[in-house]
């Protein structure tokens, strides 16, 4: 059974993105297609063999405690194994670091299989390579050396802890304490809740990236550092040692992502929790939002896999599931037709065809922009691609999120009463993306920081420079008679979301701060249709290069394309209208309700 589209991801990394650019760079310079390629064809092999046989089972069977260890099924082991063997886990890093320099672009594209074949177990290589890649950042020559090559082949997973149970989201109101004990080390004490990974017996250590304060730091999140707190001590040669005096206390149990362990941590009940601190004192928040928005591009990729996989098992279904006649058909002795035949079953496919391939160009997309943000030599390019990079992140993390879901719902309607049942695998995936949109940041916090942060960040530069690069494409597809209609869509979508925007940056310093922001959920949908329609527009002038060269087959392909294009452009951008006259009278219908109200 099909769980990602490896002509889709070919299609978007070489006719859409130009993969073989990054080559041009020192840093990627021995990489080619070719290589790409083989890279791709090993983790869909993995993943088909080693992930995908479990998702079900992981899920059914979620860890449990028994007799004070956490019990899960042997199956997410031996695929993490596989992953690890195959040199996943440090494909990215240096050649210094037993990596081969791997582009992100091809890494994400890699982690589409698995994420796709089973997102609970891929939870943990997930956090466990972002986790070295905070490190790598920001620790020590000695932390690195002492922690990163046992991360970078497996032994050691990697968790972000953040979360308290009395802060939540609002990292300014932490309550972790680091005290140093006068040896260079600090004594680390506090609670930590929803930490996926945080406990297990997959790896031989677990190293926990935390946030706490140093007694005495200023309030709020000025007053953060970030410290490296392992499960297990290490002695001098490197092994492990003693207990870190790090306890779980307890097991979340969620709706999804059931194979993943969400957990509740202690740290220091017995004071003696040992942390090292990474980098300067008070500068942790800015170093874990590197491993965030990181994480956050992969929470997108992950929302996306997790749709594409609902759209093809609903797709198959479709296809051979055989219900009803035509409309056109009174006989009710003829043959049944297979439900694909249906227009309204059509929609639901197109529907999410439209989500998971626009959402899937636009993460890829984002990681190629890390990659010419990290590798170019030029300063300019540099700027430009990081500006992008901070624009698009909320809109990367939050968007597939969102519609991608709805994917998995229009996948449970095609599969109609069976498609609520566990004897088919859609209502997991609706179950494990549903998590997606509190991942990493709320959506809702997704949108406060587009609006609140973004648009003005650089004086405006960076929305600016997006502007411009959709109006190249623009520009460039108003020339095809094919795409004119589009093009001209988008030019009308581009200078709405414009106006739109101006109407509530002229209004911020008029109104209280609560009503600048009360609907900012709403610009970052209307501001992430603008963004996916652009990726649309983008695909659709690849396939229509691509036509005319094309086999039969590969024009099914090209022309299904150009049919999801179409299909955004006249069901899903114009919603952005109704969206643009809400948010441009600064309607005030959510800010104004009150509590007692409801």
């Amino acid at each position: 059974m099909a769980f990602m589209n490896r002509r889709d991801i070919s299609f978007i990394l070489y006719e859409l993105l130009d993969a073989g650019q990054l080559a041009r760079f020192p840093f990627y310079h021995e990489h080619s297609r070719e290589n790409f390629e083989a890279i791709l064809d090993v983790a869909e092999e993995i993943a088909r063999e080693k992930f995908y046989p479990h998702n079900a089972k992981g899920d059914q069977q979620e860890p449990v405690l028994v007799n004070g260890k956490v019990a899960i099924i042997p199956e997410v082991g031996e695929a993490l194994a596989a992953f690890g063997e195959a040199g996943f886990f440090a494909a990215t890093q240096d050649g210094d670091r037993d990596g081969i320099q791997l582009p992100f672009l091809i890494s994400q594209a890699a982690m589409a299989f698995f994420l796709a074949a089973n997102p609970g177990t891929s939870g943990y290589a997930f956090l466990t390579i972002a986790a070295a890649n905070l490190l790598a950042t920001f620790g020590s020559e000695e932390q690195k050396a002492a922690f990163l090559p046992s991360m970078l082949s497996g032994r050691f997973f990697g968790t972000m802890a953040l979360t308290e149970a009395g802060a939540g989201s609002s990292l300014a109101d932490i309550t972790t304490v680091a005290e140093p004990a006068g040896d260079g080390q600090y004594r680390i004490k506090g609670n930590k809740v929803f930490i996926s990974g945080g406990e297990h017996e997959l790896a031989e250590n677990i190293v926990h990236m935390v946030l706490a304060r140093i007694k005495g730091a200023p309030a709020g999140v000025k007053g953060i550092s970030l410290f490296i707190v392992p499960r297990y001590r290490l002695n001098g040669d490197g092994s492990r040692g003693e207990e870190n005096d790090v306890a779980l206390s307890g097991l979340i149990h969620k709706m999804g992502y059931r194979g993943t362990t969400s957990t509740m941590l202690n740290f220091g009940e017995n004071d003696r929790c040992i942390g090292y601190l990474v980098g300067k004192p008070h500068n942790g928040l800015p170093q874990m939002f590197h491993m965030m928005n990181e994480a956050r591009i992969g929470v997108g990729m992950c929302a996306t896999a997790i749709g594409y996989a609902g759209y093809l098992y609903s797709l198959d279904y479709a296809r051979n599931r055989p219900q009803g006649r035509s409309p056109a058909n009174r006989d009710a002795g003829s043959k049944q037709v297979m439900i694909i035949e249906h227009a309204d079953v059509r929609r639901m496919l197109l529907m999410q065809k439209a989500a998971v391939e626009g959402a899937l160009s636009l993460v890829l997309y984002v990681a190629l922009l890390a990659d010419l943000h990290k590798a170019s030599t030029d300063e300019a390019e540099r700027r430009n691609t990081g500006m992008l990079l901070d624009i698009l992140t909320p809109v990367v993390k939050a968007w597939p999120a969102e519609f991608c879901l709805e994917a998995n719902n229009q996948a449970i309607q095609i599969l109609g009463g069976y498609g609520f049942t566990r004897e088919y695998p859609v209502e997991q995936y609706y179950r494990d993306n549903r998590l997606n949109a509190i991942h990493e940041g709320t959506n809702g916090i997704q949108a406060l920081d587009l609006l609140g942060r973004k648009l003005t960040m650089h004086d405006g530069a960076a929305l600016s420079l997006l502007c411009v690069e959709i109006g190249k494409t623009i520009s460039q597809a108003s020339g095809e008679s094919s795409l004119n209609e589009w093009a001209t869509e988008l030019a009308a979508a581009l200078n709405l979301v414009k106006q739109t925007t101006g109407v509530l940056l002229a209004a911020r310093e008029k109104v209280e701060p609560e009503l600048f922001l009360a609907n900012a959920s709403l610009y970052l949908q209307m501001f992430g249709h603008l963004v996916v329609a652009w990726m649309w527009l983008r695909q659709a002038q690849a396939a229509t290069r691509q036509l005319p060269a094309a086999t039969e087959s590969g024009a099914d392909f090209y022309q299904g394309k150009m049919q999801a294009c179409r299909y955004f452009f006249r069901w899903e951008l114009p919603k952005i209208r109704h969206q643009a006259k809400l948010l441009s009278s600064l309607d005030d219908s959510c800010h104004a309700m009150r509590d007692n109200w409801f």
